[in-house]
């Protein structure tokens, strides 16, 4: 897992990126174009399936980007066969609290008739 973190600045109509701490580089018109060439360029850096990434406005003119290769689960998950492992298990998992949900409404319910009422 390998975590890539650019400090993002725009000067007139361009917008560019480098990393805090190594030498990768970028820049583009929008923010989002930004966004995308940072992406391709740490997981061109690092081989690991599986791609998060975070951009949090500083000021209008400077931004924080995260790019987190080999993170699974808790956000987008972008990458070949290992993607469509990652969101089966968190569809799983996320089917999983709806019961236990459900249980406790159950019990709710059954402790609320008890033969009187608060408003009364």
């Amino acid at each position: 897992m390998g975590v890539y973190t650019f400090v993002c600045r725009s000067s007139g109509d361009e917008w560019s990126a480098k990393q805090v701490k190594g030498e990768l580089e970028a820049s583009a018109g929008t923010p989002y174009d930004l966004q995308r060439h940072l992406v391709a360029a740490a997981s061109a850096a690092d081989s690991a399936a599986g791609v998060q990434s975070s951009f949090s406005m500083v000021t209008p003119s400077s931004a924080v980007f995260q790019v987190i290769i080999g993170a699974v689960g808790g956000g987008a998950v972008i990458g070949g066969g290992a993607a469509s492992g990652g969101s089966a298990a968190g569809g799983a998992a996320a089917e999983a609290p709806k019961a236990e949900e459900k249980k406790e409404e159950e019990k709710e319910e059954s402790e609320d008739d008890l033969g009187f009422s608060l408003f009364d």
